[in-house]
């Protein structure tokens, strides 16, 4: 079995502001990449960007459920990696959102390790979300020290 990654939480916020935020690159640089090449919609490749790093990642979004759900592979060639976005409404003013990578070969090299830096990115992201959604904040993205 290939191992799986999930981060959940909760924001205060209904389930189509969340979604906004997450396919929006003018939002996303509030709280996650410093850019994004485009508007995250099926079939479309997407150039992120980390000014901070120095760095750029290319990512295919293959499925956009407005509002519900965003599926994208990303990471080296011939080695993706499917990340899922749903997002669950609770109420008129909040919903959860999850996030599940997949894509690690379970004989993998530094496995642990590698897991452990992806939940602990994902958990950083998903928080720089619920702070930018929440509360206006928009510096804390990229303050992670690696």
């Amino acid at each position: 079995m290939s191992p799986v990654v999930t981060t959940k939480l909760r924001i205060q916020k209904p389930a189509h502001e969340i979604f906004a935020a997450l396919v929006d690159p003018a939002q996303m640089a509030h709280y996650w990449f410093s850019s994004g090449s485009g508007r995250w919609e099926p079939g479309k490749t997407i150039t992120l960007r980390y000014a901070e790093y120095g760095a750029e990642v290319d990512i295919l979004v293959s499925e956009v459920e407005p509002g519900r759900r965003i599926v994208f592979q990303w990471a080296a060639p011939g080695d993706p990696h499917v990340v899922t976005i749903t997002l669950g409404e609770l109420d008129a003013t909040s919903a959860t959102i999850e996030v599940t990578q997949t894509g690690w070969r379970s004989d993998e090299e530094d496995l642990v390790a590698k897991l452990l830096d992806n939940k602990e990115g994902w958990v950083y992201m998903l928080t720089c979300l619920k702070a930018y959604l929440e509360f206006g904040v928009s510096d804390l993205r990229a303050a992670l020290v690696k």
